[in-house]
């Protein structure tokens, strides 16, 4: 079955437009506010959302069938998601620019997972991809500097 455009399209743009919205907030969270509770709130407020659409998008709901599915991926998201949270309210807190952080953060994931991908899921890492990883480190030798 092929995978039209806009199925490959909307997921990327959902993500940049989240990711946009998520780093503005971060951003702007107070600083005399703790961080683990605006993070509460966050995950209580995300977890209602979550709980609106997953019975809303149920065609026939077996809540027990599908919570059963889960697995350990789930709780060890959890953490990946609070660490990943918690991460980016003390980089801004530390002062770091909303564009240079985020930037600077995501470079340094991207190749990450490049390295994670080749070594745990056995992709191909192509020549290419390792002289993009050298221009991502001259970029993050330009922009920290």
């Amino acid at each position: 079955m092929k995978t039209s455009m806009w199925n490959m399209i909307w997921p990327l743009a959902l993500i940049v437009a989240s990711n946009c919205f998520y780093n503005i907030c971060t951003k702007s969270m107070p600083s005399n506010t703790n961080a683990f509770a605006s993070l509460t709130v966050t995950y209580l407020a995300g977890a209602v959302l979550a709980a609106v659409l997953f019975f809303a998008g149920s065609r026939e709901l077996h809540v027990g069938e599908e919570l059963a599915k889960i697995n350990w991926t789930s709780w060890v998201l959890s953490l990946a998601i609070v660490g990943l949270e918690a991460g980016y309210v003390f980089l801004y807190r530390a002062g770091w620019k909303v564009s240079v952080g985020a930037l600077t953060a995501n470079i340094c994931l991207a190749i990450a997972l490049l390295v994670i991908g080749g070594l745990l899921y056995h992709e191909h890492v192509s020549f290419h991809q390792i002289l993009g990883v050298l221009v991502c480190g001259i970029g993050l030798y330009l922009i920290i500097n």
